[in-house]
């Protein structure tokens, strides 16, 4: 009989102890069975393994290895992976319990689509919904919509073929070890952005196509402690990210880049709002608009309300949750509409 697992799901982990338990629960909870759990420790030196070790379920395996980011522990997970699909989830995440039938019918029923995702609700650290969320365009993605609007949303999305993953490897010398080579899906350089390089990659090679369901079954954790100071380096990071997928694509890049440059702008100014920097947000959206006005003809309402957010973020915390709540409901609506 063949045991082979189906679906492989890949967690990197690095000091998680707060919510692995979540994480491990929500996966073990899924109504789809056959599955294997590859769970990374990318050196962790909190308590995050030991809780791991609580679950007794033979499904779950751990990997240890010397720290080496994110992109270094998910590679390590899929290149030990043994699935025909390849799920990703982020240790500080969770999934409704449909989330991989979903996922599974999806890509059966799709051939051609290499990378399957879904909406996303907001958690907040206590792991409660704060009614708002990720509800990205689901049909006929194009190379310009991964380029510019990365409809994927976030790490614990996404469940893959590996056989697109087969196809997305490359070597790279280890930056621990430079007489070692390792197998790579995701580029190692990049702390952040690395997802995006990975979706950009695939999308300029036109093989396979992405395309999302429906339901929302990933919960996105938001903490936004310290994370103004980031925005920085993670901007420097989307740069080094499309300045990778450069070669061999000069014209479509000098076509859309200023485009998705001025998304990616709008995006961290939200992610200031959240923060709490309301003056960078307000900063940040205006040059979004200045590197291309075109964003508020393409999405006038996600622009015009991240625009009057930044400004309402000056507001008392309580009274500007509650308007960024209900403005967050009408894009969303208008996105389904």
């Amino acid at each position: 009989m063949n045991t082979l697992p189906i679906i492989s799901i890949v967690i990197p982990m690095y000091n998680v102890e707060k919510y692995i338990k979540k994480c491990i629960e929500s996966v073990l909870a899924q109504t789809y069975k056959n599955f294997e759990v590859i769970c990374v420790d990318d050196a962790c030196t909190d308590n995050t393994v030991n809780i791991l070790r609580r679950f007794s379920d033979p499904r779950i395996k751990l990997i240890t290895q010397r720290n080496r980011g994110l992109s270094g522990a998910r590679n390590t997970g899929i290149m030990a992976s043994k699935g025909i699909y390849v799920a990703l989830l982020d240790a500080d995440d969770f999934w409704s319990k449909e989330k991989l039938g979903h996922h599974i019918n999806h890509l059966n029923s799709q051939p051609l689509v290499g990378v399957s995702y879904c909406p996303s609700l907001f958690v907040n650290e206590q792991g409660k919904t704060m009614g708002i969320g990720q509800f990205p365009k689901l049909k006929n993605i194009t190379a310009k919509d991964v380029f510019c609007r990365n409809p994927v949303g976030n790490g614990s999305a996404p469940v893959i073929r590996k056989s697109l993953l087969n196809d997305m490897t490359f070597e790279a010398t280890d930056p621990h070890n430079p007489s070692v080579i390792r197998r790579c899906v995701f580029d190692e350089e990049l702390r952040q952005s690395e997802d995006i390089e990975l979706w950009i990659r695939i999308a300029m090679q036109g093989k396979w196509h992405f395309q999302g369901i429906r339901n929302p079954l990933t919960y996105y954790r938001v903490n936004d402690s310290g994370l103004s100071a980031n925005l920085t380096k993670q901007y420097a990071s989307w740069c080094l990210a499309m300045k990778k997928n450069l070669e061999g694509n000069v014209h479509f890049f000098k076509r859309y880049l200023p485009l998705a440059r001025a998304y990616q702008l709008r995006y961290l100014a939200r992610r200031a709002i959240r923060s709490g920097d309301s003056w960078q947000a307000i900063k940040l959206v205006h040059r979004a608009l200045l590197t291309q006005p075109k964003i508020i003809i393409e999405e006038p309402a996600r622009t015009i309300s991240t625009y009057v957010c930044a400004i309402i973020s000056l507001l008392p915390s309580a009274l500007y949750k509650t308007i960024e709540k209900k403005a967050m409901g009408l894009v969303q609506q208008q996105s389904h509409s």
